[in-house]
């Protein structure tokens, strides 16, 4: 299916809905969110090509806020401890954008999975409770959602979701607070950031479950039909994506600009599936997020076409030749990125050459989704020129 057209330009939308975290609902409002999938470290890498993009184009402090899921709530989590540090020009680049980028590439270059499994099979604790031991020894160091840069012009809000398995409802970690809308919220919320983001990314069935305890005062808001113990005391979460693999939601219900990067593995036929219950239980996992994300993206697309929303998605398995775009500066008609769409999802250490090409093709689809629905849009919206790209982030590794 070719990437979705965003209609017309500057329609205006009276489209409302609850929000997940049980705000009143209200008119979308002008503003841009950005949604980072769910992938593992493919979409972790994946969209820092994309935001690579979004920075070059002076488009980072526009956006309004960013929502994550899985492997782009540790992408967000990143960037968003960084923000302050990277050094914003007056075009609205970040000068020292590279910080981040270095980052989350020696991250992805460690083995987080393989040797949380092992060591909740043999050692106390759970395989979460290592692979949150992991967040914090390389990326986070004990920082809580209080460390997260504080809403403002020229400042995301960060949201990271996951799913409740309780409540079978949408949970949510952020500064301002954390909780779902049928067991209630608690309000400037001190949890680790570890824990929010290995609970965003807790990929079933090696990974889930994670408990949160909820040491804070929660209070009821309408709707709460569950603002009770043991709802109230602890949270039983899993991958974000077992929800919402776009991570659209919270964000779509709320903006009037809506992009999408997705870094989720398109899923291949398999002639033979296996029937013993392990990876049987795998395969249908496998349908169901295949399931859940195309019908997203076709809600999502509903949207742009009728003019409810403007924005762009754009995915790791697109085909540059699908935006139709009358020049190709980076030379990207010609290549297939199926290889890429096929890296497992998992937290196991990447090659530094599939990470560049990872980020090559994020930077490339995005190029094309923004150059194709939102230049005419974010021109006259946000005041903002998408020129043409520059090249490639690492022009030495194609793809």
């Amino acid at each position: 299916m070719p990437d979705p057209s965003p209609g017309p330009a500057d329609a205006p939308s009276t489209a409302a809905a609850p929000d997940p975290a049980g705000e009143k609902p209200t008119a979308l409002r002008p503003g841009i969110a950005l949604c980072l999938s769910g992938g593992g470290y493919r979409a972790m890498v994946f969209h820092v090509g994309a935001l690579w993009r979004v920075n070059e184009a002076g488009l980072l402090p526009k956006i309004n806020r960013i929502s994550s899921v899985s492997g782009g709530s540790i992408t967000s989590a990143v960037l968003a401890l960084q923000w302050k540090t990277l050094d914003f020009k007056a075009d609205g680049v970040a000068a020292r954008f590279g910080d981040f980028v270095k980052t989350i590439r020696e991250f992805a270059g460690r083995d987080i999975d393989a040797g949380a499994v092992i060591a909740g099979l043999f050692l106390p604790g759970s395989i979460n409770d290592r692979v949150i031991g992991a967040y914090d020894k390389h990326l986070f160091h004990g920082r809580t959602l209080q460390d997260l840069p504080d809403e403002a012009a020229g400042t995301p809000r960060f949201i990271f979701h996951a799913t409740n398995i309780q409540s079978g409802a949408l949970w949510r970690f952020e500064k301002k607070q954390m909780g779902d809308y049928r067991v209630g919220l608690v309000d400037a919320p001190r949890t680790r950031l570890a824990i929010a983001v290995a609970a965003s990314s807790a990929f079933p069935p090696i990974l889930s479950p994670a408990e949160v305890d909820i040491d804070q005062p929660m209070r009821k808001v309408d709707g709460n039909d569950l603002h009770y113990e043991p709802y109230t005391k602890t949270a039983v979460l899993s991958d974000g994506g077992v929800y919402d693999n776009l991570a659209l939601e919270t964000a779509f219900k709320t903006y009037q600009t809506v992009l999408v990067s997705d870094g989720g593995m398109k899923m291949s036929p398999d002639p033979k599936p296996k029937h013993d219950w392990a990876r049987h239980s795998i395969r249908v996992m496998e349908v169901i997020d295949n399931q859940v994300r195309s019908l997203r993206k076709r809600f999502l697309v509903d949207s742009y076409q009728r003019g409810d929303h403007t924005g762009a998605y754009w995915g790791i398995a697109t085909r540059y030749g699908e935006y139709e775009l009358p020049d190709d500066p980076l030379g990207a008609a010609a290549r297939d990125s199926s290889k890429l769409a096929a890296v497992p999802t998992r937290l196991e250490a990447m090659p530094a050459d599939v990470q560049e090409r990872l980020i090559n093709w994020g930077y490339t689809v995005c190029d094309a989704a923004l150059r194709k629905y939102c230049r005419e849009s974010f021109a006259k919206l946000y005041g903002v020129t998408i020129a043409p790209p520059r090249g490639f982030p690492y022009p030495k590794a194609g793809y």
